[in-house]
């Protein structure tokens, strides 16, 4: 069975690739709140100052996911969150679950807490949420073995496949995982980041089974610079998620994880979500939903598999159809893979490793960020052009990475036996 021994992973930091940023200068409102916080010498409380933690509860219900301020929690990013969710959870021998691949910041908090991970296999069509018949069988599984699968985390609007969950495959999966005893978190950072919201139906699990889900949003998915740390979680409206809650509570506060004022300020305003943020937020998912759908058409037409990336700011791709000409080039392997990838196309190209998945798969996820340009004023130009493609630098991008996979692909056909 697949998983990550507790024993390894103790020592050196690996390296995590960060969440894809959106590549575009703060939004003047937001730095402005922040600039006026600035002078603010006093720290803030733990968890969050009341009017953070309502403007959370505002964001949420107009979600469908209404709730009190003694229901919701922040802190200075999700991973924190998630090592205080884990150590509550799971940090008393019990057993994390994964899906495969996952986000690259899920696996190292249990590591940490020295709690084995299992990763269970996604189903074809989506990631972020595991297959309900692998769950149940690696449940059943890990039972037999002494263990106490007690957490299963998963993300309906996923890093790193760029995919939504189905609601029906959603609620079988989330269905078994409540029959078995499982508590759920669920990490919403990308559902603000829908390419087509009027055409994708994206539910929260909190929806399906309230009181045994947790919802973690960092807000550098959609709300904020990933430079100002914030994030806020929702607990269930039940004397387990009081309890729950509490415990959060005393884990940041024993770890001293408080948000920077001037950071609690902005992230407030940007939860509140006045029309300036909502009309930036709208613009920028236009803008890498038609650069993501651009460098998808450019991977696949190369010959790589890749799905069709739904939410975020990013695309999985599978090289696996390539193997034989990589293999010729030293690529055996998704860290070759990466260090090939990343020095072609000159920007990041993390390996399906980093995400939990099987090293030897030739997979890498790709952000759409690094192809808006290279200064203030590029991006921006991105941002306001009604035609964003057929501006010069993004097309000097987007055809810096057709070439780049055309070349894999010429030196495939190379490889092909002649007829």
């Amino acid at each position: 069975m697949r998983r990550t021994d507790p024993g390894e992973g103790h020592g050196p930091v690996r390296y995590g690739p960060p969440l894809p940023g959106d590549g575009l200068p703060v939004l003047p409102e937001l730095s402005a709140v922040l600039a006026a916080a600035a002078g603010r010498a006093d720290a803030l409380p733990v968890g969050g100052a009341p009017a953070l933690l309502e403007a959370a509860c505002g964001y949420w219900t107009r979600r469908g996911l209404p709730c009190g301020p003694d229901q919701v929690a922040a802190g200075p990013g999700a991973p924190a969150l998630l090592l205080a969710l884990t150590a509550a959870l799971a940090g008393d021998g019990a057993d994390v679950l994964v899906p495969r691949p996952c986000a690259a910041w899920w696996a190292p908090y249990a590591r940490l807490l020295g709690r084995p991970v299992f990763h269970v296999p996604t189903p074809p069509e989506s990631g972020g949420v595991p297959d309900p018949y692998a769950l149940l069988e690696t449940i059943r599984r890990v039972r037999a073995e002494g263990g106490d699968p007690r957490l299963l985390v998963l993300s309906v609007a996923d890093d790193p496949t760029a995919t939504v969950t189905p609601p029906e495959l959603l609620h079988e999966t989330v269905e078994a995982a409540t029959a078995e005893g499982l508590h759920l978190v669920s990490d919403e950072t990308w559902r603000d980041t829908v390419h087509a919201p009027h055409e994708t139906v994206l539910l929260s699990p909190a929806e399906m089974w309230p009181d045994q889900v947790t919802v973690v949003t960092d807000l550098s998915g959609a709300l904020l610079p990933p430079g100002w740390p914030a994030a806020v979680a929702r607990f269930p409206a039940t004397d387990g998620g009081r309890h729950l809650h509490a415990r959060v509570l005393d884990i940041l506060t024993a770890l001293g994880a408080r948000i920077a004022a001037p950071v609690a300020a902005a992230a407030g305003y940007a939860l509140d979500e006045p029309p300036p943020v909502t009309e930036r937020r709208e613009a920028t998912v236009r803008l890498h939903a038609r650069v993501a759908a651009a460098a998808h058409a450019a991977v696949v037409a190369a010959g790589a598999l890749a799905r069709p990336p739904q939410a975020g700011r990013h695309l999985y791709v599978d090289l696996g159809p390539l193997r034989e000409p990589l293999a010729a080039q030293g690529v055996g392997d998704a860290q070759e893979l990466e260090e090939l990838l990343t020095a072609r196309l000159g920007m990041p190209a993390p390996g399906g490793h980093r995400f939990g998945d099987d090293l030897g798969a030739l997979r890498v996820r790709l952000a759409t960020g690094p192809l808006l340009g290279g200064t203030d004023e590029e991006r921006t130009e991105c941002l306001t052009s009604p035609a964003p493609l057929e501006l010069p630098h993004v097309r000097r991008a987007l055809i810096s990475l057709r070439s780049a996979f055309d070349d894999l692909r010429d030196d495939a056909q190379r490889w092909e036996p002649p007829r």
